[in-house]
């Protein structure tokens, strides 16, 4: 996996026919090597539609995911080993990369206390199952860090590489997300070199989830520090534009973070590109 992505949920986060053809259309049109496949509801998903598409536009993919609650993996382990193993096959069909995201857990799952051993252990089983599943497929498996208002289990760059060290698949990256970074690292540069070893994808998302290079990341920080581990993964553009009215509760995002989708795409993706030429990140 390498080169530069934009998630599907600028266009959409339903993946019928529709917005499946709009999404992969639009990713090509802006010149990206990748797409951002979002599986809210992973049966409703044709994979062999999207693969049709993929290869019509000659785009790669990655799915992503967060879990729901009656699969979060800290208490029902093996309920988030099945909604893997789903999501995972149905990847595998369309011919994406990988599956990463919130793979552990979901958007709104705090306990009110910090994480307990207990829970670790049962993260620790569901996800060394999913990656093995994983490499049956042929497929990388991803787990992303996010902010502690939206999950108590996975905050840092350092406790993911404690969890993915722990697990010791071969297949298993850490997806580190500029947003939650913001939030959450002691300077985003730091956050990344401690992921160095295990970093493959990166959420590049502005500090109010808008537009990439109109807000508070320290960007010119972040590729520097992607430069000096030498790099070798995906940019992908996550910006919340387009996001649905019954989205916005799980992640507290209650106003437009951008004009319009366009907007956002055209200026973001152009910023990020402009960055990932400044400092030679695919060279």
């Amino acid at each position: 996996m390498k080169g530069l992505g934009v998630h599907a949920m600028m266009w959409s986060l339903q993946w019928d026919h529709q917005n499946a053809a709009r999404a992969i259309a639009g990713a090509a049109s802006y010149g990206q090597d990748f797409i951002e496949i979002p599986l809210v509801d992973i049966a409703s998903v044709d994979a062999e539609h999207t693969r049709s598409l993929l290869e019509q536009h000659h785009l790669s993919a990655v799915c992503s995911l967060v879990l729901p609650e009656p699969a979060w993996a800290s208490v029902r382990p093996q309920a988030a080993v099945e909604h893997l193993k789903a999501a995972l096959g149905k990847a595998a069909a369309m011919g994406a990369k990988a599956l990463t995201g919130v793979t552990y857990g979901g958007t709104n799952e705090r306990t009110g206390f910090p994480p307990t051993r207990g829970e670790y252990d049962n993260l620790t089983r569901a996800l060394s199952e999913a990656a093995g599943h994983a490499k049956t497929l042929g497929l990388q498996f991803g787990i992303e860090t996010v902010n502690r208002y939206e999950n108590h289990l996975l905050n840092s760059a350092e406790q993911a590489v404690a969890l993915v060290e722990r697990i010791g698949a071969d297949n298993i990256f850490i997806h580190l997300d500029t947003f939650h970074m913001n939030m959450e690292e002691k300077g985003i540069a730091n956050g990344i070199i401690a992921a160095r070893n295990h970093l493959k994808y990166m959420h590049m998302s502005e500090s109010d989830r808008g537009t990439p290079g109109f807000g508070n990341v320290a960007w010119d920080e972040v590729f520097s520090a992607l430069a000096a581990i030498r790099f070798n993964g995906v940019l992908a553009l996550e910006g919340f534009a387009a996001m649905p009215v019954e989205m916005a509760g799980a992640i507290s995002t209650w106003r437009p973070v951008a004009a319009n989708t366009e907007e956002s795409l055209e200026k973001g993706l152009a910023f990020l590109r402009d960055k990932a030429n400044q400092y030679r990140i695919f060279e």
